[in-house]
């Protein structure tokens, strides 16, 4: 996140009862020993690189399109790529289908959104720390089991150190957008694997990408106008567009048919780490030794909760 992350987007969003078992179920190819799970493992690592680098490059563009003109164009090359490679069927969906894609579209609108109003604000792996912690919360507290409050205590510890005692540190905005696009992404690992069920290949991605462009279009004309048809502008928003959706939504939606929900949490609780890096390399935001340890502190909660929550299924 998505990914802007997208990726994203997070992590422990699918450690959510309700996602781990549709992931589970028999037809979703669980990864047969280390060489089956390295494919899959592959996908969702390539998927956090390409949407963190995006959304790197998505900050350099937002002096000239502003954060809500980003992400319309990123929505809308994203869908337009989308419908002429899958190019989607529309007969023969029932309305559940139809509603889980608009969902899914909805929360993939409402993260990019959130997300890209964050990093306006703050720091690009300080805005996705803080965007971890959404699902990470919802993992904790559908668990319902003891230990996993000792990683929400962890985690709460990398955000106050993050914060430096006070989000005005970072600007209490942006903190507070990062949470809301944490809410979001959860909602849409959810509803990736969903749609991941009832539609074939990535048709409902393009589909439910659509339904997220229709949404944002109105926001993005509003602050950017005219602006986002300059010709430099738009390449730059095709290039966020295929770095930090098409490319990692479509690894990410084959990743979730292949692998244990569990360990596609686990990876994706790196996305952190990779944003920082991210901005490190192509925004040259340094991180200080506190900054480093709170995002430190953020993944390994993240790790530890998913990993908790594995152990107390295979109990059940």
């Amino acid at each position: 996140m998505n990914d802007p992350r997208a990726a994203a987007e997070p992590a422990a969003a699918v450690a959510l009862p309700e996602a781990a078992s549709a992931l589970d179920e028999p037809g979703h190819g669980r990864s047969r020993g280390r060489g089956g799970a390295l494919g899959p493992v592959a996908l969702v690592v390539a998927g956090g690189l390409s949407v963190q680098f995006g959304a790197a490059v998505a900050v350099l563009l937002m002096p000239r399109a502003g954060a809500l003109g980003v992400v319309t164009l990123r929505l809308a090359a994203a869908a337009l790529v989308l419908l002429v490679i899958c190019r989607p069927g529309l007969r023969g969906h029932s309305r559940a289908d139809w509603g889980t894609v608009v969902a899914f579209g909805i929360a993939m609108g409402g993260m990019n959104t959130l997300f890209y109003q964050a990093v306006d604000r703050i720091p690009l792996g300080a805005a996705v720390t803080l965007e971890v912690l959404g699902p990470l919360v919802l993992s904790v507290v559908t668990s319902r089991r003891l230990v996993n409050l000792v990683w929400a205590a962890l985690a709460l510890c990398g955000v106050v150190l993050l914060s430096g005692g006070g989000f005005d540190r970072l600007d209490p905005a942006g903190a507070a957008y990062a949470l809301g696009a944490g809410a979001m992404w959860a909602a849409y690992i959810v509803f990736s694997a969903r749609t991941g069920r009832r539609f074939p290949q990535a048709d409902g991605l393009a589909l439910a990408m659509v339904v997220a462009a229709v949404l944002s279009l109105p926001l993005g004309i509003m602050e950017a106008g005219s602006k986002l048809l300059v010709p430099s502008t738009l390449g730059l928003g095709v290039a966020v567009a295929l770095l930090s959706s098409v490319l990692p939504y479509t690894l990410e939606l084959m990743a979730l048919r292949r692998l244990p929900a569990a360990t596609f949490a686990i990876l994706m609780s790196l996305e952190p780490a990779i944003a920082a890096t991210a901005g490190f390399l192509v925004l040259d935001q340094a991180l200080s030794t506190t900054d480093a340890l709170a995002i430190a502190l953020v993944i390994g909660a993240s790790m530890g909760a998913v990993r908790s929550q594995g152990r107390g299924a295979r109990k059940r």
